[in-house]
């Protein structure tokens, strides 16, 4: 509790000694996505297709104090065609250009990470509940809603394209027990650094996050990972290759399905190339796990997931664009292979944000 009163105190006497001058000035943002996708399985199933809509909706306010600090937040209404409701935190800008995030922060080496391209579409197979090998970077990403993440300036120490930031969040105070799993407490550092070479504009970014488990019965972290991507951009081409290990506690609606997930790894790569109003991407994930529904215990097969993708998205119009994706994916649960969960999809649909 005390960890809890030292941060409404600090925040509130941040946001007091900062006095707005006129109400807010809002925003809002979304998008609506329109499509079918079909999946062929290597199962028994014959292939199917299905619509797939969409719409995202969300909101956004800030205003600049009387000391130059600009004070925003947003609400998201509507996310992925569902209504959410989600009020976001609070984001200080100092006049420097640091920030401060207050409230639903997150995690550094998440916020640091260089973006490696991925391929566009509404694609996609369902994978079983019991494979926990990771399918992207951030995999083991967990942290509460109670923290703070702060960003460095531009050029950081001096270094021209080097940033920083730095988070810590505070979960359940109280131990659990059996299969229950929350966030104790988490911490993490991340860094980022932006290089010319030629023509060539190379970004290197991530870092390390540990995040305590609430639940004495458990033997991992609730999440521990490094993670690490690269990108390069020449002219019209960009390409990028990540990697992140870690282990963490996976939960799920049904805290029966929770699991202790050790040796999480995973390889992304990406490339995509712009050609006037035509965007060609392919991308590709290679992950593997040892998972055990047990706490305090250690899995011992292995639980692997690898998928391949491509897309081709044309812009229409301004906030108009449509899109052709096709995915290969491949799993496999305790070293088996998962044919009703393995096999190819594909998307054709369109999208306008506004």
């Amino acid at each position: 509790m005390k960890k809890e009163l030292l941060a409404a105190t600090a925040l509130v006497s941040t946001l007091v000694g900062a006095s707005a001058v006129q109400a807010a000035t809002a925003s809002f943002s979304g998008s609506v996505k329109t499509g079918v996708e079909g999946q062929d399985t290597d199962g028994t199933a014959d292939g199917t297709f299905a619509v797939k809509q969409q719409t995202n909706l969300s909101f956004s306010a800030s205003e600049t104090t009387d000391s130059g600090i600009k004070i925003s937040s947003g609400i998201t209404v509507i996310n992925e065609g569902s209504f959410s409701g989600d009020s976001g935190g609070l984001t200080l800008t100092f006049t420097d250009g640091s920030k401060l995030d207050l409230i639903e922060a997150g995690n550094s080496y998440s916020t640091k990470l260089a973006s490696v391209p991925g391929a566009g579409g509404e694609q996609g197979l369902t994978g079983t509940t019991g494979n926990h090998a990771p399918t992207g970077l951030g995999f083991a990403n967990s942290s509460s809603k109670v923290g703070f993440e702060y960003h460095s300036i531009d050029d950081a120490f001096g270094i021209d394209g080097f940033t920083w930031a730095v988070s810590a969040s505070t979960g359940d105070d109280s131990d659990g027990v059996g299969s229950s799993s929350t966030v104790e407490a988490a911490y993490s550092v991340g860094l980022s650094y932006v290089a010319d070479a030629g023509d060539t504009k190379v970004t290197i970014g991530g870092g390390f996050m540990t995040a305590d488990d609430s639940n004495s019965d458990t033997a991992n972290a609730k999440g521990e990972e490094t993670a690490i991507a690269v990108t390069a951009e020449t002219g019209d081409l960009t390409v990028g290759v990540g990697w992140a290990a870690g282990s963490e506690v996976a939960t799920h609606s049904s805290t029966t399905q929770n699991s202790e997930v050790d040796g999480g790894e995973v390889i992304t790569a990406g490339a995509k190339y712009v050609s006037g109003d035509i965007t060609f991407a392919v991308s590709y994930a290679d992950g593997e796990a040892k998972d055990i529904v047990t706490m305090g215990s250690a899995g011992t097969n292995v639980d692997s997931y690898e998928k391949t993708a491509a897309s081709v998205t044309y812009t229409i119009a301004s906030g108009v664009t449509a899109v052709i994706g096709y995915s290969s994916e491949d799993r496999a649960d305790e070293g088996t292979a998962t044919k009703d969960q393995s096999g190819s999809a594909w998307y054709v649909g369109a999208t306008v944000s506004f």
